[in-house]
């Protein structure tokens, strides 16, 4: 069963064992990532070249594919990657930022995600939806505009497209990981999590962390959406500081997730799991 207990003996182990997370991620935010993956207890790098992702993910217990900032280049380095480790049997979080914004960007995902059938998938409601053929999602840029789509039906038609086993995760004000029979709802946050650039992206390297030490993907996302999630609401109230913008918040974040205890994240989680087909 799905608790802040589990959640916290993951995040221990992480800490324990300290896996090498290598991203293959955007410019826009890779310092970030880089951070909050020491921040949570694992070791990032950050290689890109087409030439050594192979080699270097071999070293890695677990991997980020991250869209952001697409290139001919860095999609041929994706592909390299992507085959390595799913020869190895490595978790990838698979992060199709902006898929839908433009047609080469959601073309590239699209072959991406055929090709290297990363177990785990993780993106906004609208980016899910549309790479799941759902057209009335709606995308500006990067940013997820308001809808009434279920993010679990999003999540289904993706992975009837794709029509092999995996994990979604869609993100947004309540976070939904959703399998084949298996359903959880992370309701841990703030509402300064939108306004730190990048916080997407921190949450993949995150959930790749946890994938690293807990082979059950679904579990592993799920205690990594609630630890970040308890740690930005400790963090927005920490020490009673009054937090003055997004900057100032991402810091506090970042530190919080460092020192987040065993007990907080039991006591904090709030995790409800069901069955939705």
């Amino acid at each position: 069963m799905l608790s802040g207990r589990s959640a916290a003996a993951i995040m221990e182990k992480v800490r324990r064992e300290r896996p090498l997370i290598h991203h293959l991620t955007n410019y826009v935010t890779m310092a970030d990532c880089a951070a909050i993956t020491v921040s949570v207890g694992a070791v990032p790098v950050m290689a890109e070249a087409a030439e050594e992702v192979a080699e270097m993910v071999s070293a890695a217990r677990a991997a980020v594919i991250n869209t952001g900032t697409l290139s001919p280049s860095r999609v041929r380095a994706m592909h390299n990657l992507g085959l390595v480790a799913r020869e190895k049997g490595l978790p990838v979080v698979f992060d199709p930022v902006g898929a839908g914004a433009t047609r080469y960007r959601t073309e590239a995902i699209l072959t991406l995600l055929r090709r290297l059938q990363p177990p785990l998938i993780k993106g906004n409601k609208a980016e899910i939806a549309f790479l799941g053929g759902l057209k009335e999602a709606k995308i500006r840029g990067i940013e997820a505009l308001p809808s009434h789509l279920d993010p679990r039906q999003a999540a289904r038609c993706l992975l009837e497209w794709l029509n092999y086993e995996a994990v979604v995760i869609v993100t947004g004000a309540t976070d939904i990981v959703y399998a084949p029979g298996r359903s959880a709802q992370v309701s841990n946050g703030s509402a300064m999590l939108p306004l730190v650039v990048g916080s997407g992206c921190m949450a993949a390297s995150v959930i790749a962390s946890f994938a690293a030490v807990e082979r059950d993907y679904f579990v592993a996302a799920t205690a990594a959406l609630a630890a970040l999630g308890v740690a930005a609401e400790l963090a927005g109230e920490k020490e009673g500081q009054q937090i003055s913008g997004p900057a100032a918040f991402k810091i506090n974040w970042l530190d919080t997730l460092f020192s987040l205890t065993v007990e907080q994240l039991e006591k904090g989680a709030r995790i409800h799991q069901d069955r939705w087909r």
